[in-house]
């Protein structure tokens, strides 16, 4: 009974998280499922469960609020499926330390990446904001009147979403840590529209590395997970809301200071079992 209770109340906090900022519920679900009694691989399916409902219950009140650019989010979200796969086949072979150890190690390259990005925003002059408005308004691809292709574009955005796919279903971390900071990378959106929309491309590759990783790795137990999911899934609907009254400096903000927090956790168990 104190176990569900624990997983009610991360769930709530895994929920606000994934609403509010587009990420941080692998980051959080995997930690608090390993140390509720679950195994490495255990904890990873689930997320992948917690993850896909909340998110898409996340993305429901996003794109209500227009936060929401759905046919990019759809078009990531399918060019991500292949890496997905690919990557929950590759779980079942490695030992669970080593999948901790490349959890960290994700975490702690994202949460740099994140962090020089916001100094790149605050020193930014009106010009490269107004570049940066002009990028997201322009069609990658476009079929009328005439077929034209940013090619360069294009291929970051295949290269980038493969990664991202891969990522989920090795480590089951379909969280907008991975997401976000990949869609700010490849499609250039500012940080409201990169946090509602990868509510979309987590939906769709949490769902197919958890269809994939089927049969092939350690069943968690479900009425924790039930437990995490439901209480999740209802805070991503406040989180959603409450990333639209929110300024977006502190948002980006909160986000890298959540990916380095956890990742230093994670690293700190995951190095001991290696040894």
């Amino acid at each position: 009974m104190t176990e569900v209770l624990l997983a009610v109340v991360a769930g709530a906090l895994i929920g606000l998280s994934l609403g509010a900022l587009g990420g941080g519920g692998s980051i959080l679900a995997v930690p608090v499922l390993v140390a509720l009694g679950q195994g490495p691989a255990q904890a990873t399916t689930g997320s992948l469960v917690v993850v896909a409902m909340t998110s898409l219950a996340g993305a429901v009140t996003a794109h209500r609020a227009g936060n929401v650019l759905l046919a990019r989010g759809l078009t990531f979200g399918l060019v991500a499926t292949g890496g997905a796969v690919a990557g929950a086949r590759a779980a079942s072979a490695v030992p669970e330390p080593v999948l901790l150890a490349a959890f960290a190690v994700l975490m702690l390259v994202v949460g740099g990446l994140l962090a020089v990005r916001q100094w790149r925003a605050r020193h930014a002059g009106p010009a490269d904001r107004g570049a940066r408005r002009a990028v997201l308004d322009d069609p990658i691809i476009t079929f009328s009147p005439t077929f034209a292709c940013q090619c360069p574009r294009a291929l970051k955005v295949l290269v980038t979403a493969t990664a991202v796919g891969l990522l989920t279903g090795f480590l089951g971390v379909g969280g907008g840590f991975v997401v976000v900071p990949a869609l700010l990378i490849a499609l250039t959106l500012p940080l409201d529209l990169a946090a509602g929309t990868s509510l979309v491309v987590i939906t769709i590759t949490s769902s197919v590395a958890l269809a994939a990783r089927a049969g092939s790795t350690p069943a968690p137990d479900w009425s924790l997970v039930a437990a995490l999911t439901v209480a999740a899934a209802l805070a991503a609907v406040a989180g959603a809301r409450l990333a639209d009254r929110v300024d977006t400096r502190r948002l980006s903000a909160a986000l890298t200071g959540l990916v380095l927090a956890v990742a230093a956790y994670t690293a700190a168990t995951a190095l001991p079992a290696l040894v």
